[in-house]
């Protein structure tokens, strides 16, 4: 057998399986290809096909059987490939990912990269907070894309912060990336490392019913992380009230906050029907992250 042989028998028996992609790959073939080339230890950008091909590779019967254990675990566990793989790549950026953290996906990091949020940020940025940083990346990417900016990580579960850790240490950031354990901006930590003139939060803020209809893959995922009913609501918008409430006096005269909601726009707009938002462009449209500004904030 060969290597697209292997890959291309790998993703239909995922298809086949009916496992859910979303956590670094959107189809079986994709994932198919992560899953044996992360096996196979070999690169992930492994030419498959044109002049360099190693699809023709052949493999060993040893290989193959390694492989097919790895598609067996993911479908019958339902668990995301990267936790199989303790390895998620974002914009680019290679993480160190488990079960103590929700696999990094956010847009927040396209738009760091692309620079989609560069318009409304001043010379003078400096102080970055990544609130709900989970396993660190956009605490990582957004020290990576801003070369002199300091990095406050925070997060209330410390299983997430020890993930953090390995990967601020993983790509030598120790210097420039504090991290915080704290309950949204409760931590006095904040207040004193503050303000800062740049937010950053993808928090929790799926809705009740939504959390109800996950499939295996994201219940695999740590519920704090997703849910956002965490004070008794079915909107998913608990955690952002209370951020909606506070966040101002965190933000520098000219700061800005950009906060992911997702696909929960509706939900969003209903519960604060009057404020001004500016939806930033992403990939997956224009409804899924906004800006808001301190001024928006405080008026």
């Amino acid at each position: 057998m060969t290597l697209l042989d292997l890959i291309s028998a790998s993703a239909r028996s995922l298809a086949d399986a009916g496992v859910s992609f979303g956590h670094g790959t959107t189809n079986a073939q994709d994932e198919a290809a992560w899953l044996v080339l992360c096996q196979l230890c070999l690169p992930l950008d492994t030419a498959l096909d044109g002049e360099d091909s190693q699809g023709d590779q052949g493999l060993t019967a040893e290989q193959v059987a390694k492989v097919q254990a790895l598609i067996a675990q993911r479908i019958q566990s339902r668990k995301p490939a990267a936790y199989l793989t303790r390895e998620a790549w974002l914009q680019g950026f290679s993480f160190y990912v488990d079960e103590r953290v929700i696999v990094p996906r956010s847009l927040i990091a396209e738009l760091l990269v692309e620079g989609g949020m560069d318009y409304f940020l001043q010379a003078s940025t400096h102080k970055v907070l990544d609130l709900c940083t989970g396993n660190g990346s956009l605490a990582v990417i957004a020290a990576s894309v801003f070369p002199d900016v300091v990095v406050t990580a925070s997060d209330l579960s410390s299983d997430a912060l020890e993930v953090a850790r390995i990967n601020v240490d993983k790509h030598s950031l120790q210097d420039r990336i504090t991290l915080v354990t704290s309950d949204g901006l409760k931590a006095p930590e904040l207040a004193a490392q503050g303000p800062f003139d740049l937010i950053l939060c993808n928090p929790p803020y799926v809705n009740h019913q939504s959390m109800a209809d996950l499939p295996p893959e994201y219940r695999a995922e740590p519920a704090m992380a997703l849910d956002g009913n965490c004070q008794g609501g079915t909107d998913g918008m608990d955690f952002v009230r209370t951020l909606l409430h506070t966040v101002a006096a965190h933000l520098s005269p000219q700061g800005v906050m950009v906060l992911e909601i997702g696909n929960e726009r509706s939900f969003f707009e209903a519960a604060f029907p009057s404020l001004e938002v500016i939806w930033l462009e992403t990939s997956a449209g224009e409804d899924q992250v906004l800006l808001l500004t301190r001024e928006t904030l405080t008026s």
